[in-house]
């Protein structure tokens, strides 16, 4: 869908600081981002701004600079850590006189590298063709060829644009029944299982927290697991077993990100709700990130936009070994297991998890009886 850039382009990226908290640490989640899709960072580009210029974002200044700097690396794109609205991006690379893509094209991009699902691939083509669509010119005509033909070529008087545009929309229609049709059928296989009365559990987290390394270490399954950004999108799901009397179904579930865009998530939805009708959530935190809190609240705002913030939730304090951290559990005023530090990669405290989710599932019918709450929040100013 989109247009590919050669693996091993060079990229300048450009981070300004509007005054978000956490500044520095963004710009090196960014350039796992850009270096995830394949581009090699020449230079970052930093400034300070109290509000982005209507017309280039960064402002006639700050361009010059970047252009000095894309001239320097001999790039041949430049990414920005924001998102460009589609005369800004047009502007800049007139500019620039190089390619412009913003946070958002970079996320989807990646996306689009990493679905190995059929309704993976539908969800993310989708997603890039609404974000595509605020900034059509014109070239959709190569639409034609995909899914069986859009439809017929517009009569006499119809402008290449309004070709493009209704091509969009056709496709974008398809797409969405198509993906309809998939949701029927999960919704089918949910209520078989439901019939069953399994207590179902999902992984949820800020990527690469390490929820498919805690997923295979759990179940020994081979889901893919590896040190970068969104390194899996599809959901994968696997009865675990935690001791004689008690079972669960297990599902690995996308990894989260600050300012995932909005029309991903929307895409993602239908895969994303089956996190809502989890019996509990196992909330996965990197503990040994710098930046652990802004991360546990990026996934908690997710959550509340996929209508999921109320699930019960247990906090997963992940990779206590690089920071010298020993396995343990916390409990919240109720008594009931509010966080619990493991290293799901050298398998500590996993034994205190499964007691966990065990305690989880036979506290399912008594918390109902006696009206306790069913919510378990993670609060970072209490002491750990």
């Amino acid at each position: 869908m989109f247009e590919r850039h050669q693996g091993g382009d060079r990229a300048v990226l450009v981070c300004l600081d509007f005054g978000e908290p956490d500044y520095l640490e963004n710009i090196e989640e960014f350039k796992l981002l850009a270096e995830g899709n394949g581009y090699k960072v020449m230079a970052v580009v930093q400034g300070k701004r109290q509000r982005p210029d209507p017309k280039l974002f960064a402002g006639s200044g700050k361009v010059e600079e970047i252009g000095a700097a894309v001239r320097g690396a001999g790039a041949q794109t430049v990414l920005f850590n924001h998102a460009l609205s589609g005369a800004q991006e047009r502007n800049l690379e007139r500019a620039l006189e190089c390619r412009v893509s913003d946070r958002v094209r970079l996320i989807l991009d990646i996306f689009g590298q990493r679905a190995r699902s059929n309704e993976g691939k539908l969800q993310v083509e989708l997603a890039q063709l609404q974000y595509m669509s605020t900034r059509l010119v014109r070239g959709w005509t190569h639409l034609e060829r995909q899914g069986g033909g859009i439809g017929a070529r517009g009569g006499p008087g119809e402008t290449q644009l309004e070709m493009d545009k209704r091509m969009i929309t056709e496709r974008v229609k398809r797409l969405k029944d198509k993906l309809k049709d998939l949701q029927r059928q999960r919704d089918t296989q949910r209520r078989s299982r439901e019939r069953g009365k399994q207590f179902s559990v999902s992984l949820v987290g800020y990527t690469n927290a390490g929820k498919s390394t805690l997923f295979n270490a759990l179940t020994h399954a081979k889901a893919y697991a590896a040190d970068q950004l969104f390194a899996t999108l599809d959901t994968t799901s696997r009865k675990l077993f935690l001791d004689v009397d008690h079972s669960i179904v297990l599902s690995d579930t996308v990894g989260f990100i600050r300012d995932l865009p909005h029309g991903l998530v929307a895409a993602f939805r239908a895969t994303l709700e089956e996190t809502v009708r989890a019996d509990l959530l196992l909330h996965v935190v990197d503990s040994a990130s710098d930046t652990r809190d802004a991360q546990i609240a990026a996934v908690d705002s997710v959550l509340k936009e996929i209508d999921a913030g109320d699930a019960q939730q247990i906090v997963v304090f992940n990779k206590i070994d690089l920071k010298g951290g020993e396995p343990a559990v916390e409990r919240d005023e109720y008594g009931r297991i509010r966080a619990v530090r493991i290293s799901a990669k050298n398998a500590l405290g996993l034994d205190l998890l499964r007691q966990a989710l065990v305690e989880a599932v036979d506290g399912q019918s008594r918390d109902a009886e006696r009206g306790s709450p069913a919510v378990t929040v993670y609060d970072p100013t209490k002491t750990e």
